[in-house]
Parts: structure tokens; C-alpha cells; sequence
């Protein structure tokens, strides 16, 4: 009982020893090559999409045939599951946007 106390304290305070000198991680970002495109509600868009991600991620949506239901669904998981702070007069205006655009 004793040895498996000193191990787990071992463990514990080595886990944290190597925590704390641990080197910070840099890495660099790449560029972004896409931008949002111009359309109604573009600034709407802007302020709550790229908050989160940049207007690449949304070029790299797959074709889809019905874009309203596709893009309606996105902003409701983005809500829902990743909780984003769209304000519900927002959804609307966001979802048109993206079945226009994208």
C-alpha cells in the first residue's frame, strides 16, 4: 500500500515538474488566402463567423444541393454544439448570406 502511495506521489510530482519546465510552443499561422465575399449582410457575418474561423474553413464546405438547409444546419450546430454567440436575428441573415454566396 505504501509503495503504491509513494509511486502515484512520484508520478504526480513529476508530472508536474515537467510541466512547469516545459517550452512554450510557437508556431506560426498560415496565411489566409480567402476572404469573405461581398454580399447583403456580409458585416453580420464577419462579426460572428470569423470570430471563431477564417473564411477559408467555409470555402472548404463541400457542393451541396440545397444550400439553405445545409447552411441553416451549420449555424445551428455552430450554436448549439460549438456555442457560438449568434443573436437569433442574426441566424437568418447569416444563413441567406452563405446560401447566396457559397
Amino acid at each position: 500500500m505504501q509503495r503504491t502511495v509513494l509511486l502515484a506521489i512520484s508520478l504526480a510530482l513529476g508530472a508536474g515538474i515537467g510541466a512547469v519546465t516545459a517550452a512554450p510552443v510557437n508556431y506560426q499561422l498560415p496565411n489566409e488566402v480567402a476572404a469573405f465575399k461581398p454580399g447583403p449582410n456580409l458585416e453580420i457575418v464577419q462579426g460572428n463567423c470569423s470570430a471563431c474561423h477564417s473564411a477559408d474553413y467555409i470555402n472548404t464546405q463541400p457542393p451541396m444541393k440545397d444550400k439553405k438547409a445545409f447552411w441553416q444546419a451549420e449555424v445551428t450546430k455552430m450554436i448549439k454544439v460549438y456555442g457560438a454567440p449568434i443573436d437569433d436575428a442574426d441566424v437568418g441573415k447569416i444563413v441567406d448570406y452563405l446560401a447566396a454566396t457559397y
